[in-house]
């Protein structure tokens, strides 16, 4: 049976958050037992409150692929059984006709214990979750996917930087994308602060990088720049206040704040980010801890919008190294 967010409870005898690995890891490709790159075929499920998903829909909006692939949104406060598609007319997805993510999970995997994550991605013919790797999705969309992208899309994984990208991307995952969860969901006074140190450790260093490049590795979005930006925009509004990741806001950096309202302006970003649905989420559902269900006021996120100062690094080409 899939396990509901409240009984899948990811913490070690000594009160670290280890995350669960993904269960379907089956690649995009042309290649033997791999998946068929087929337009109208699959269905991506996500929610909004989710950084994993999220950078899903930012590639797809940047390489033209949301005509090829369907997309199905879930409430962002999940149920006790899980992402529940509330927000569709009805009360379930209007292609796959579930009213739960678990029940995709389930007619691929009847045994599978683990909990129903977002993003997962559906065959529609058969209503069964064939990929949920959040971790290497983007680079299928990147290069499996390519000859469906749409004409002059940008190169988000260009050839001879994916070694360092990949380098980038793990030191990212360990050290931002996931330190905020294993510093918010510490049951331990000390794993908290091993992964709060680790977490501004690696800001700071950032921080510095991104005072000399307008991007991560340049003038050029890629694929490290996405899984950046999906932390940041929501550090001031979940992190800093649930997580208790807190030594800064992000508008405390001075590059990475104008470096995320660039992107953020950058069409694919901003209008893909919801900050009320963030909001709701990480206050509002069982990361919280939030008994009375109160919801804040703020942060004020009518900054995003405001001039940024990267423009100054259009002439830089240089791309810098993990």
């Amino acid at each position: 049976m899939v396990a509901t967010s409240e009984s899948a409870h990811e913490i070690s005898a000594e009160g670290a958050f280890v995350r669960q690995a993904n269960r379907f890891t089956t690649p995009f490709g042309s290649g033997p037992g791999e998946l068929p790159v087929e337009a109208g075929r699959y269905r991506l499920l996500w929610a909004a409150i989710c950084p994993w998903a999220h950078r899903q829909i930012i590639v797809l909006n940047l390489l033209g692929l949301t005509e090829a692939i369907s997309i199905g949104k879930a409430n962002p406060v999940r149920t006790d059984r899980g992402w529940e598609f509330s927000l569709d007319p009805a009360g379930v997805d209007p292609v796959l006709k579930i009213r739960y993510l678990s029940e995709a999970y389930e007619k691929a995997d009847p045994a599978y214990t683990g909990r129903a994550t977002v993003p997962a991605v559906v065959d529609i013919s058969t209503g069964k979750v064939v990929n949920n790797d959040y971790f290497k999705l983007t680079n299928h969309w990147e290069t499996a996917w390519a000859p469906l992208h749409k004409k002059d899309a940008p190169d988000l994984y260009p050839p001879d930087l994916r070694t360092d990208i990949d380098g980038l991307n793990d030191i990212i995952f360990h050290e931002v994308n996931n330190a905020v969860y294993k510093a918010g969901f510490a049951e331990n006074q000390g794993e908290y602060e091993k992964n709060y140190e680790l977490l501004f450790k690696r800001l700071d260093i950032l921080e510095e990088r991104l005072g000399k490049n307008r991007y991560l590795f340049g003038s050029s979005i890629t694929d490290s720049d996405i899984r950046l930006y999906v932390t940041l925009a929501r550090f001031d509004t979940a992190y800093n206040l649930v997580f208790r990741c807190n030594r800064n806001r992000l508008v405390d950096f001075p590059n990475l704040w104008n470096y995320a309202k660039d992107l953020f302006q950058t069409p694919g970003f901003g209008d893909t980010t919801d900050f009320d649905a963030i909001k709701r989420g990480y206050q509002l559902g069982s990361h919280g801890h939030n008994p009375y269900q109160l919801l804040a006021l703020g942060p004020d996120t009518s900054g995003w919008n405001e001039k940024h100062d990267r423009g100054r690094f259009n002439n830089i080409p240089s791309r810098g190294s993990a």
